[in-house]
């Protein structure tokens, strides 16, 4: 239980609490210099009055002297403990976040966009936060205070047994309350816990929406929701404070018993005459010490046990299997769809799609909204693995491939473009780290954007807002063609690439297309027809299945659902708000 314990607080690395644990006890012990000498000078006065022989004040004098000593260790057993804690502290949560960072990348598609972000977010920080500072104020000082008493017991027991069993004779009992608690701490923390998660989340859901909140007035039921999070918040704290509350003060109201049981028989043995004066005064300076870290240990005892509960959540996120896969991607460029099935959370999206992609062709695939396009693409990407069948890359399966080599062989180019909060060369590298300066330009030019970026203030040290909120959408789509130049993939995968774009970018952003994908094996998903006319193979999604398959005039003179389509579009291109709608 204590080691499952450890573990859980140090995200799976419990030997960082070596040296903070040590360190912790040595200065624990350091700290009781000054009541051992206040025991001698104690001892000299007694001893003094008891005898009738002058003071020895010049043993006095020494004693001071060592005390004023003492300090100058204290401080330097301290410093160790201090500076331990908190680099230990420190280190656990910022190789945390970075590998849970880093293992997250590696886990499925379908993992992330199942989870709430909030709840990642609140993992990578909130959860992180409460373990740092376990580890920096509480843990090692619970050790620490935990074996003290241990060794205060073995060390006085050789003054007199009998007071050192009364003086902790009640801390079983209080031990045995702690434990006793343990379950209610662990149900009310996941129920704080949930109700931290959802105000993260709901407070995510408003800032990420306040737009259209205040666009459509909304202000009723989304601030509702968040003011009822909040409260839920309140609520669970409060309930977790007032039953974790009387546990903790009953606890240590029966630790500290010890003092006042130790007090009783002391006072009985002295008057029965088989207890020495200087003993039990040794006792007393000792008793009062000796609780005073473990009661400021205990008092974080609901914290410490929260933050266990996060470590654990941590933990079971680390145990996620990773995308799996060892084998190098062949050098063939082809892709295979062979009887592939797939679905999200249960509900079947692809049934039973064959296709083929060869090298240095460009295949469109087309069909109404939540036909599976994109999922195709998904699956070509290895952004998932399917339910049934097989996607093959070069003859090989891809389930065998090692995802990392296998990505380095794939460009993307997303519909919804996100920059990092960076400047445009940089956010154009991402694509190739370590690229130089000039084949940053290069690419920027191929990709029908260098002009846009060679006018801006500070040119391609122009920083970008968060997710690019400072550039236009077509500009954004076009760096991130840049980047896919940079990589030069062989494989190039496009999702509705100019789905959203007005027909200026339109036109600039179909050019830089155009030249990414020579030579490429190509995949694109597309909106606007008349954009793909010209591809190698055009495949027709309908309802998970592919309904048709050839070129453009192919499928124009099957006239089936393809032609219906290109009709519609071809319609809606001329359609335009009538005067009297205009008038009105």
């Amino acid at each position: 239980m204590i080691a499952r314990f450890l573990n859980h607080v140090t995200v799976g690395h419990p030997d960082k609490l070596r040296k903070p644990v040590a360190f912790v006890l040595l200065s624990n012990l350091v700290n009781l210099i000054p009541f051992v000498l206040a025991l001698q000078a104690v001892r000299t006065i007694f001893g003094a009055y008891a005898s009738g022989a002058p003071l020895d004040t010049a043993s006095l004098w020494w004693t001071c002297a060592a005390l004023a000593v003492s300090l100058p260790f204290i401080f330097l057993a301290e410093r160790p403990a201090y500076r331990a804690c908190f680099r230990q502290a420190y280190s656990v949560s910022a190789e945390g976040r970075t590998e849970l960072a880093e293992h997250l990348r590696k886990l499925p598609l379908g993992y992330l966009t199942g989870r709430d972000p909030g709840n990642l977010a609140n993992m990578l920080m909130g959860d992180f936060a409460l373990l740092e500072q376990s580890v920096s104020h509480f843990v090692p000082q619970l050790i620490g205070a935990l074996v003290m008493p241990v060794l205060a017991v073995i060390g006085l027991s050789f003054l007199d047994w009998r007071m050192a069993v009364a003086m902790f004779s009640a801390l079983p009992v209080a031990l045995v309350i702690f434990a006793g608690s343990t379950k209610i701490v662990r149900a009310l923390g996941r129920r704080h816990m949930r109700a931290k998660i959802d105000a993260g989340n709901r407070l995510q859901e408003y800032l990420y929406g306040i737009r259209v909140i205040k666009a459509y007035n909304l202000t009723g039921t989304r601030f509702a929701r968040l003011e009822m999070s909040f409260r839920e918040l309140m609520k669970q704290s409060i309930r977790l404070e007032g039953w974790v509350g009387p546990f903790l003060m009953l606890a240590i109201a029966c630790m500290r018993a010890g003092l006042t049981i130790m007090v009783l028989v002391g006072v009985h043995l002295l008057i029965g005459g088989t207890l020495d004066l200087l003993v039990f005064v040794a006792f007393l300076i000792v008793g009062s010490r000796i609780f005073d870290p473990l009661t400021l240990a205990l008092m974080q005892f609901a914290l410490v046990r929260y933050s266990e509960q996060a470590g654990e959540r941590i933990l079971n996120l680390y145990r996620e299997p990773e995308m799996d896969g060892t084998q190098a991607p062949p050098e063939s460029a082809d892709i295979e769809f062979d009887n592939v099935s797939f679905g999200y959370h249960d509900e079947p999206v692809l049934h039973g799609v064959s296709a083929r992609m060869e090298p240095g062709t460009l295949t469109a695939l087309v069909g109404p909204s939540g036909s599976g396009k994109s999922t195709m693409l998904k699956l070509a990407a290895r952004f998932y693995d399917p339910g049934e069948g097989t996607v093959r890359l070069g003859g090989e399966p891809m389930t065998g491939m090692d995802p990392e080599r296998l990505f380095r062989r794939l460009s993307m180019v997303f519909q919804d473009v996100y920059l990092f909060q960076d400047t445009i060369r940089n956010n154009i590298r991402f694509g190739r780290e370590g690229a130089t300066d000039e084949e940053v330009v290069e690419a920027a030019k191929a990709a029908c954007c260098h002009e846009f970026i060679a006018a801006l203030p500070q040119g391609y040290d122009t920083p970008v807002g968060e997710g690019g909120c400072t550039l236009s959408g077509g500009e954004k789509q076009r760096i991130s063609i840049a980047r896919a130049f940079l990589k030069n993939a062989p494989i190039v995968l496009l999702d509705e690439a100019t789905a959203s774009l007005d027909p200026e970018n339109e036109r600039d952003v179909q050019k830089a297309i155009d030249r990414l994908i020579e030579g490429r094996t190509v995949i694109v998903v597309a909106h606007r027809l008349k954009t793909i006319c010209r591809a190698d193979r055009i495949i027709v999604l309908d309802k998970g299945a592919i309904a048709e398959s050839g070129t453009h005039e192919e499928l124009l003179a099957v006239d089936g659902l393809y032609a219906r389509m290109w009709k519609l579009q071809q319609e809606s291109a001329g359609w335009s708000i009538s005067e009297n709608v205009i008038g009105h």
